[in-house]
């Protein structure tokens, strides 16, 4: 999958924002019953704004280039956005901006050894490493043990979002949430799009999705983007059952693009004393199908 114009995903990302806002959310009266548009129209937007409307037409159609940090703040408040779709926001003003700049490098593709030794100080908790794209790239014994039907296809690096839209079947058994997991991913790949558009990684495997998976292609055309952040995991094992675990995902800022996610459970709870199951049964010569990658 090419890159795709940055005019059409800054059209279609405020087109899409614009139209889930009813005047009525926004502050404005609603005039008449009939109204053509859904949510709020561009000239209600440009008052919100603070613009002209000719000037919100603009970069509607794709015309952030230029636009001010100000400028971009009162848009993003008059579409009442998020934390990640105001990010998202800049990325795509910056893209327009300078289309043809230095492109900023992927990111790695290995794990360094001192990242692999943190890992595997890290006994009582599932912990990975992975990237943007959803390739897990290393992982402790226990997160390869938790990950099982994840891990069990030959593909390397595997990838947890080919598993939640390739292999729906086993990714609804694994993920108790499955249709919340479904918007989740497809809202962080777009939001690593717009922070990484010349990554051909992450192009081929928005391509790949987007070919293969329907409800790929319907959560993509959403627009909805997330952060990576901490959030609640619920997943059933194949063999220990049911896990509620609480999830930090942290940036590592020595490797751009990399997150370190780290899986726990109070004590006391029926998951935390499942992941000593867990534990047990990976030492017991039953563990994980091979890493994600070598140790």
């Amino acid at each position: 999958m090419t890159t795709r114009d940055p005019r059409t995903e800054i059209r279609e990302f405020l087109g899409s924002r614009r139209a889930r806002i009813t005047p009525e959310q926004a502050g404005l009266p609603a005039y008449g019953g009939n109204r053509r548009v859904a949510g709020l129209r561009r000239e209600e937007v440009a008052l919100l704004a603070g613009v002209s409307v000719d000037y919100y037409v603009r970069m509607e159609r794709g015309g952030l280039a230029g636009a001010s940090d100000g400028v971009l703040d009162a848009l993003a408040s008059a579409l009442r956005l998020d934390e990640a779709e105001r990010d998202h926001l800049f990325h795509l003003a910056r893209r327009s901006a300078a289309p043809s700049g230095p492109r900023p490098p992927g990111p790695a593709a290995t794990v360094r050894s001192t990242l692999r030794q943190v890992l595997g100080a890290i006994s009582d908790a599932p912990a990975w490493i992975g990237n943007g794209r959803y390739d897990v790239l290393a992982a402790n014994p226990l997160a390869r043990a938790l990950y099982a039907p994840v891990l069990a296809g030959p593909r390397r690096p595997a990838n947890t979002a080919r598993f939640v839209f390739l292999k729906p079947e086993a990714a609804r058994d694994f993920f108790v949430d499955y249709d919340h997991i479904t918007g989740d991913v497809a809202a962080k790949l777009r939001m690593e799009a717009g922070r990484r558009p010349h990554d051909d990684g992450l192009n081929a495997l928005i391509g790949e999705l987007s070919a293969c998976s329907e409800p790929f292609r319907q959560r993509w055309a959403s627009q909805d983007v997330r952060l990576h952040r901490s959030g609640r995991k619920r997943v059933r094992h194949p063999v220990v059952g049911r896990f509620d675990l609480d999830v930090e995902s942290l940036e590592l800022p020595a490797e751009p693009g990399l997150h370190l996610n780290v899986y726990t459970a109070p004590a006391g709870t029926p998951t935390a004393d499942n992941l000593a199951l867990l534990a047990s049964w990976a030492a017991t010569g039953h563990p994980a199908p091979r890493s994600a990658a070598p140790e």
